[in-house]
């Protein structure tokens, strides 16, 4: 019980992953729709041993960083994510302290073009040992339910040219994962 009442506390957004199937195509689709230039940044997201959810920390440089904690199932299509962040100018002394404390279960290395179209962030990423992906984040209002996001995302969908058997379930981590067993 403890856990729902904290997740009602989360931000909550509805997103998707995709292959990007042609990176170059996307990112001008992206850009088409967008109403500025696209952000650029590598991120190091370190994610650590937790009984719930998915708890990593996201370096964004020596110091700036962000400690997400957040609940997301896994399934291909749109999916509810539950989140909380916390900012942090320490994030090297942070990442030791965690894991130290909890245990790392693996480290995600990326360049991230986030694109924003209106409450939605286009993410095209090319992810270390992975590849290219897409990931659409629908960012939801307090009076907005997930099915306001689905809807977003599907008016979204054409316009990015994502097709189902593009869509993925999980997190890199968990890529990262299937491909070293």
């Amino acid at each position: 019980r403890q856990n729902t009442q904290d997740a009602r506390k989360m931000a909550v957004n509805v997103e998707i992953k995709a292959h990007a199937r042609d990176v170059e195509r996307l990112h001008a689709l992206a850009a088409e729709l967008a109403n500025r230039a696209p952000e650029v940044v590598e991120q190091t997201d370190t994610f650590f041993c937790v009984p719930s959810g998915r708890l990593k920390l996201r370096e964004l440089g020596p110091d700036r960083g962000e400690l997400i904690h957040y609940h997301r199932r896994d399934q291909t299509g749109p999916a509810r994510s539950a989140y909380s962040i916390v900012q942090t100018n320490e994030p090297a002394a942070l990442r030791d302290c965690l894991a130290a404390a909890l245990g790392v279960r693996g480290v995600v290395r990326k360049k991230r073009w986030i694109y924003h179209v209106g409450q939605t962030r286009i993410h095209v990423d090319d992810v270390s040992d992975l590849g290219s992906f897409l990931e659409v984040e629908v960012v939801l209002s307090p009076e907005q339910s997930v099915e306001d996001g689905r809807q977003i995302f599907l008016r979204l969908k054409d316009d990015l040219d994502i097709r189902d058997e593009d869509l993925i379930q999980g997190a890199y981590i968990d890529l990262l994962e299937q491909t070293a067993v």
